[in-house]
């Protein structure tokens, strides 16, 4: 098992940084790219994701900036400038105090999380039948006390790292997985996404029935 990340409060501050700095598409698979192998410098990178070594080299800077990923002094030379991903666990508390632009910040990170994750559950449901079982889809309902939940996310996030392995030393046939999870009281209406246009409620009817989910799924 490896050992627990330090946890790293975000301010409202943080956030603006950290929006500015994911909203970029490159820093984003710069991110996933080094999660994934560990190591690697600007021109490794620029290989990797089909850019320039100036490119990367401009935002990996920006990541270090942000302290989401290190330079590895001891293998740096000259102008060859290695990095590391730094294993941290982010976490916004609830509750945050937030100025109007700080808070519109976290709003926007929540939508390219969203987006993101709206695409794996898509990705999940049409290629389960195919997937070997690698794709594996859970829900459950149950009643729960708060101090309940709070030890139920404990005990899961103490599973998750059971199975975390360093980057750059995964085992051989391993795949990187994204694993979700999200608990919150079942109750009340639900809020309702509309296509924003009439065009796009028009092509919506036009693909057909939505997708039944089977229980258990």
């Amino acid at each position: 098992m490896v050992e627990r990340p330090k946890t790293r409060v975000l301010t409202g501050q943080d956030l603006k940084a950290f929006y500015k700095a994911l909203s970029n598409p490159v820093r984003r698979d710069i991110l996933s790219y080094l999660g994934e192998h560990g190591e690697a410098n600007s021109t490794s990178v620029a290989k990797a994701l089909g850019e320039s070594t100036g490119t990367t080299s401009y935002h990996l800077r920006k990541l270090a900036d942000l302290k989401l990923i290190a330079e590895i002094e001891e293998r740096s030379t000259g102008r060859e400038r290695w990095w590391r991903s730094l294993m941290t666990d982010i976490f916004t508390p609830p509750g945050l105090e937030m100025t109007a632009d700080e808070r519109e910040a976290a709003v926007k990170i929540g939508a390219l999380k969203m987006t993101h994750d709206l695409n794996l559950v898509v990705s999940a449901y049409a290629g389960y039948d195919n997937s070997a079982g690698w794709n594996q889809i859970q829900r459950a309902g149950l009643r729960m006390t708060k101090e309940q939940v709070a030890s139920f996310v404990e005990e899961y996030q103490t599973l998750l790292r059971k199975y975390v392995t360093e980057p750059g030393d995964h085992p051989p046939n391993s795949r990187h997985m994204a694993v979700r999870l999200v608990v919150l009281p079942d109750e009340g209406p639900r809020p309702t996404l509309l296509p924003e246009s009439d065009d796009d409620q028009r092509r919506i009817r036009q693909q057909g029935p939505a997708i039944e989910v089977s229980p258990g799924q």
